[in-house]
């Protein structure tokens, strides 16, 4: 079956994971993380794409990209291609190390911009290696923090902050966003959906209910059919944005 087609962003702007084939480690030493960062160096350098935000974990990398002149598929390739044969030749390994396809979304609004880069930087916290989000050494959070240029491009994101203490709130909040990870989301036809949502409510009530109890009713929803977002806009006619509050 041929793969589907990515889906396009209307601003050019991309949430990105590249993982380790059957969720094995990726980085093994403090040495592998300067030397991933080394590799998306050189290929900002050839594709004139923006990193946003980004954060190495052990098994697996997010990155939030802007569409430079070259398509952001052919920068991930430069990145896992050199770094592939960096790990294998340093930890005399063979094989492919990372899996073969990297996993994207759009991000086509400034809310769910500033979600997905808060979740890229909170990735540390919520997998309880760090306590507090500016310990972690591997993300471009404190890339924010010091007035220097960095492997980050940063003009985007701090256009959306007065000051960098409204950063630093913004990121530390508690929250429960969940954007691309390793939960692989559930494929339906539009129409399969719709007739599971159909056991849950009568979608045309949804409209009509309380902020509150339309929420709880969403919530269930997404937790129930593990649909994407973006399919569950479709299929029931609300926005993005709402559904993501859910």
């Amino acid at each position: 079956m041929p793969r589907s087609a990515r889906e396009k962003s209307q601003i050019g702007i991309y949430h990105v994971m590249l993982r380790g084939i059957d969720k094995r480690d990726i980085f093994l030493t403090q040495n592998d993380y300067k030397k991933f960062l080394h590799y998306i160096e050189l290929a900002k350098e050839k594709s004139e794409i923006s990193l946003l935000a980004y954060c190495l974990m052990t098994n697996h990398v997010h990155m939030l990209l802007k569409e430079g002149k070259e398509e952001i598929g052919d920068f991930i390739r430069r990145i896992a291609v050199g770094y592939a044969q960096y790990h294998n030749s340093t930890h005399g390994r063979t094989g492919h190390l990372f899996q073969n396809r990297y996993q994207s979304e759009p991000v086509d609004d400034d809310n769910y911009l500033l979600i997905v880069s808060r979740y890229i930087h909170q990735n540390p916290l919520k997998a309880g290696i760090v306590k507090n989000i500016k310990d972690y050494r591997w993300s471009s959070y404190n890339d924010y923090l010091i007035n220097k240029n960095t492997i980050t491009d940063k003009d985007i994101l701090e256009g959306y902050f007065i000051n960098t203490e409204s950063f630093i709130e913004f990121n530390n909040q508690k929250n429960y966003d969940k954007c691309l990870d390793y939960e692989e989301k559930k494929r339906y036809t539009d129409d399969d959906l719709r007739q599971i949502i159909l056991e849950i409510i009568e979608i045309e009530k949804l409209p009509l209910m309380e902020i509150k109890t339309r929420n709880i009713v969403l919530s269930r929803i997404k937790n129930e059919t593990g649909a994407s977002i973006r399919q569950l806009e479709r299929v029931l006619g609300i926005g993005r944005n709402i559904i993501q509050k859910a």
